[in-house]
């Protein structure tokens, strides 16, 4: 076989291989919520005695991992789901050197499934896994075609807001995803937007879910009076934070509480917050690709922007000067400033 007809085949082999991979690339995520719902990573972290310590390193092996999930565990299936997230660097496997049994651990990925650490996507995992919001995402081509407005709607009747307002599990189910996502990002806003809110008197998050974000800059800068505006069965399910007031409302309706200053985090919202750059080599630019297909399954007529499209849309929202700043998130900071 002479050498150009090898690289085609080889190349050929490449291309059939990215197709399986891809074709099956749910079989990632739902092995991932299988982790979460089992909660391997809580099992593994809990099983050091110093498992608080920030030097520990907590190993299990895959029979004591099976006793803590059930009494009488399928160990096989266990194997073949951690064998595949262990491939997906999610876990970490050690080998004895004495033959004995191997020894599970936790990664950089695997620590972000811990169901009580102050920042965990846990909730976002299950909610963006749950059948109810995996059916829109066999609707794209329906969208392209043009044969409805959203995917959500095609798939349920309904708006997803307005199916939310309907189905309190789903509701619950929603609003504790937003709010870890929120957690994840405030925890970067307040770390990488040094004084950003100190010239603020009173703030108001418009679409501020159950009021976790406001409540963290409220913490941050007890000066400021803070405003939590989302939906009247949204803000019905929000705690108590000092410094914090729940409006229920409609901003389309114009009904938003006055305030020095508006936060958004427009991708719940607007669903427009990250500054895409498709080209990019950063490590989470191929992340921000996927939330503007996720604004497709999931919204009307939401989508992620480049730089140059935010500039145009804040441009003619009456915002001609802008700043986007970067901080250690997914999301951007966009600093919009009026004539």
């Amino acid at each position: 076989m002479e050498m150009q007809e090898a690289t085609e085949v080889e190349a050929s082999l490449r291309g059939q291989a990215d197709i399986w991979k891809y074709m099956f690339g749910f079989a990632d995520s739902m092995a991932l919520k299988c982790a979460v719902e089992l909660r391997i990573a809580d099992i593994i972290h809990s099983h050091s005695p110093n498992a608080g310590a920030s030097n520990s390193k907590p190993m299990i092996t895959l029979s004591q991992l099976a006793s803590c999930i059930a009494p009488s565990p399928e160990i096989t299936c266990l194997t073949r789901i951690m064998r595949l997230l262990v491939r997906r660097n999610i876990f970490t496997v050690h080998h004895p050197s004495d033959g004995g049994e191997p020894l599970y651990g936790l990664t950089h990925s695997s620590r972000w499934l811990l169901h009580d650490a102050e920042l965990s996507l846990a909730p976002m995992l299950m909610m963006e896994n749950h059948p109810c919001l995996m059916v829109p995402w066999h609707y794209f081509a329906q969208c392209i075609k043009g044969e409805g407005p959203c995917a959500f709607k095609m798939a349920h009747g309904l708006e997803i807001w307005d199916y939310a307002s309907q189905n309190p599990e789903f509701n619950k189910l929603f609003n504790d995803g937003m709010a870890c996502t929120a957690r994840v990002v405030m925890k970067a806003i307040l770390t990488g937007y040094e004084h950003g809110f100190d010239s603020i008197g009173s703030l108001v998050d418009v679409g501020g879910g159950t009021g976790g974000a406001v409540a963290e800059i409220v913490k941050a800068y007890p000066n400021i009076k803070g405003f939590n505006f989302d939906l009247p069965h949204v803000v019905a399910m929000a705690p108590v934070y000092h410094g914090v007031s729940h409006v229920g409302g409609d901003m389309f309706e114009g009904n938003i509480p006055n305030a020095d200053a508006i936060f958004m985090k427009v991708s719940h919202l607007l669903h427009s917050s990250y500054v895409l750059e498709p080209n990019g080599e950063g490590i989470l630019d191929d992340t921000g690709l996927i939330f503007d297909l996720l604004m497709i399954a999931h919204a009307s007529g939401g989508r992620e922007r480049t730089e140059s499209e935010w500039k145009k849309i804040l441009e003619g929202g009456g915002f001609p000067r802008y700043k986007v700043i970067k901080i250690p998130a997914i999301a951007s900071i966009v600093e919009a400033y009026p004539m």
